[in-house]
């Protein structure tokens, strides 16, 4: 059909045509949570609006009351569904409906495997990795906290917090915890407080509940807003055998809401002993150190360097005199020592001297060129000789020789 301002269509030729168009979709199986449901006594209908567990996407659904009876675990408000469903078009109301043919309760042991199959995902992205732990800051300046309307949860976060930290602040965001609008409102709930200036650590915490009701903290979409927050995140889901994803993302794991209040502030009464143990020590400290110094000043008081300074010098000029003592007999003794060997070295030269042999009548022969006469066959008569005696030395002239 050709339109243009000069030839609009008709509503109702457009409404058909959608609804033509919507009729030749054939049926599909469909999967969302039930957020609402209408089922009257004797009517012939029964009317629900049923959400994408992922998404903000809803859809109306119509069925027949024999399709939920034959069901073999009835489903309400929340309840996790399958249905087989063809896409209608209400012209009068200009409504797109879905009617279900077959309803499927999604069962416990098929949520706790997709639980687990979305938890090693996100485990092999990494985002439960220590390293991205956050450390919790000491004394937070506002505490964000994440709860339910007028929770249990709350009172023993605030209450405990308090006891523990009169003056800690809060910045509450009251938030639907379970059924269908808690991802969305503890999602948009973490993203607030992670903005805030002031608040510098979040806690997220709920009381106990069935598998099914913690789900909620199982979210894909709430886990990344989780690992995508600035600051600091607590969870403090259930009790300690309660694990939702929520609590591998978060930066710390508390096991219940009165734990959460011991991680996030300090103990006031305890902080005060702990100084109080610093103030005793540093005191004990500081006594020790002048009691010391008083000792050692005593102790240069009554050196003799300080009572009688003159006997520094006396004792120097001592030691001095003592050390010229020392050296002047050192060194005789060795000047001693050295006369003596000198006179033994000389008497033995003396002794082992030829002059001391020409003195006892000895003499000493040499021939014209020098040479010693030792025996009478290196002469010859005529032969001129030098004979040397103990003193001076003379010349003879060789008259005979005797080898004898």
């Amino acid at each position: 059909m050709t339109t243009s301002p000069e030839n609009p269509a008709p509503l109702h030729v457009i409404s058909e045509q959608v609804g033509d168009w919507i009729k030749r979709l054939g049926p599909v199986w469909v999967e969302g949570q039930i957020t609402q449901l209408n089922r009257r006594g004797g009517h012939s209908q029964v009317y629900l609006n049923v959400r994408d567990v992922d998404e903000n996407v809803s859809v109306s659904v119509v069925t027949a009351p024999s399709v939920l009876d034959s069901l073999e675990s009835p489903v309400d408000e929340g309840s996790r569904i399958i249905m087989h469903a063809k896409p209608e078009y209400w012209k009068g109301q200009g409504r797109l409906m879905f009617r279900a043919r077959e309803i499927r309760a999604v069962g416990l042991g098929d949520l706790i495997s997709r639980v687990a199959a979305l938890q090693a995902s996100l485990e092999s992205e990494g985002l439960f990795d220590i390293s991205r732990k956050r450390p919790l800051p000491f004394l937070p300046r506002k505490v964000g906290l994440i709860c339910g309307r007028a929770s249990a949860a709350e009172k023993d976060v605030i209450e405990n917090a308090q006891r523990r930290w009169p003056t800690v602040e809060f910045e509450v965001r009251e938030v639907a915890v379970q059924g269908v609008g808690a991802v969305a409102e503890v999602t948009k709930a973490v993203q607030e407080l992670d903005a805030l200036p002031g608040v510098d650590v979040i806690i997220i915490t709920r009381g106990g509940g069935s598998f099914e009701d913690l789900l909620p903290f199982s979210d894909e979409s709430l886990i990344r807003a989780v690992a995508a927050a600035g600051k600091p995140v607590i969870s403090a889901i259930g009790h300690e055998q309660d694990n939702p994803i929520l609590d591998f993302v978060a930066d710390v794991r508390a096991s219940t809401p009165t734990h959460a209040a011991a991680l996030v502030v300090p103990d006031l009464e305890e902080q005060r002993q702990i100084i109080g143990d610093l103030q005793s020590r540093s005191l004990r400290a500081v006594v020790n150190f002048v009691q010391d110094q008083n000792q050692l000043i005593d102790r240069y008081r009554t050196h003799r360097a300080l009572s009688d300074p003159s006997s520094l010098v006396a004792d120097a000029r001592a030691r001095i005199e003592d050390l010229q003592t020392r050296s002047s007999t050192s060194l005789l003794h060795l000047l001693q020592t050295s006369t003596n060997a000198t006179e033994h070295l000389a008497l033995r030269l003396r002794t082992l001297s030829p002059a001391s042999t020409l003195e006892r009548g000895y003499s000493i022969v040499t021939d014209s060129g020098g040479k010693i006469v030792t025996t009478a066959n290196q002469l010859t008569q005529g032969d001129l000789l030098n004979v040397r005696l103990a003193s001076g030395s003379t010349k003879v002239e060789v008259k005979e020789t005797n080898d004898d």
